[in-house]
C-alpha cells in the first residue's frame, strides 16, 4: 500500500522543513493501523522538490518522517518506510510522481504485489502514478480542499477508482476494493 505524505497524511504546509510543525490528519493512524492489521505494508511515497530548490535538506525530510511515525505511534500505527524524490518537476526525474520510479523501488524493496495494492493520495499525480502501475487509486482531499482536488482531477481528466472523504474511509474502501 502506497500513501502520499503532504495533503494526505499531514497538512500540506508548502515546503515543510521543520519537524516540530508536523501534524497528522484525524483518522490517519486508525486507517494505517487497519491496513497493517490486514497484512498491508504501508509505504509513504512523496515528492520533496524543496531539497533541490534549496529550501531544506535530506536531514530535514528524515526528521519530518521520524516525527510522522512518532505521532502515528501514539495511535498504534506506523509507516513501514518512506521514499521521496528530491527533484523539482523541471528536472524530469523518473522517480517523481506521476513517474513511477519511486513506487517501483518501494515495491521491489518490500516485495509488493502491485495487482493487489493501492495508492492513497490527494493529487492527480498520485492517481496517475498508481494507474501506470495498475494500482487501485484512492483520492482523499485534505479537509477544506475538496473543490480544489475535484477541479484538478477534472482539468486533467483523471478518474480515481475511489473518492473518500478521509483517510480512514479510504482505507476501509481499499479493504473492500471499492
Amino acid at each position: 500500500m502506497f500513501v502520499d505524505r503532504d495533503g494526505t497524511i499531514n497538512p500540506d504546509l508548502r515546503y515543510l522543513a521543520e519537524a516540530s510543525r508536523v501534524e497528522v490528519f484525524l483518522g490517519v493512524a486508525q486507517g494505517i493501523r487497519l491496513l497493517r492489521s490486514h497484512g498491508y505494508r504501508v509505504l509513504c511515497t512523496t515528492n520533496q522538490s524543496g531539497i533541490e530548490r534549496g529550501y531544506y535538506q535530506h536531514a530535514d525530510v528524515a526528521a519530518i518522517h521520524a516525527r510522522v511515525n512518532e505521532i502515528l505511534a501514539k495511535g498504534g500505527a506506523r509507516i513501514d518506510a518512506f521514499y521521496y524524490c528530491p527533484h523539482a518537476p523541471e528536472s524530469g526525474c523518473a522517480c517523481r510522481k506521476p513517474g513511477t520510479g519511486m513506487l517501483e523501488k518501494a515495491a521491489d524493496d518490500w516485495n509488493v504485489d502491485l495487482a493487489g495494492s493501492a495508492i492513497v493520495g490527494d493529487r492527480s499525480l498520485d492517481v496517475e502514478a498508481g494507474e501506470a502501475l495498475g494500482l487501485l487509486t484512492v483520492v482523499v482531499p485534505p479537509p477544506g480542499h475538496e473543490r480544489r482536488v475535484e477541479l484538478e482531477l477534472a482539468s486533467r481528466e483523471i478518474q480515481p477508482d475511489i473518492r473518500a472523504a478521509g483517510f480512514l474511509e479510504g482505507a476501509l474502501r481499499v479493504l473492500t476494493r471499492g
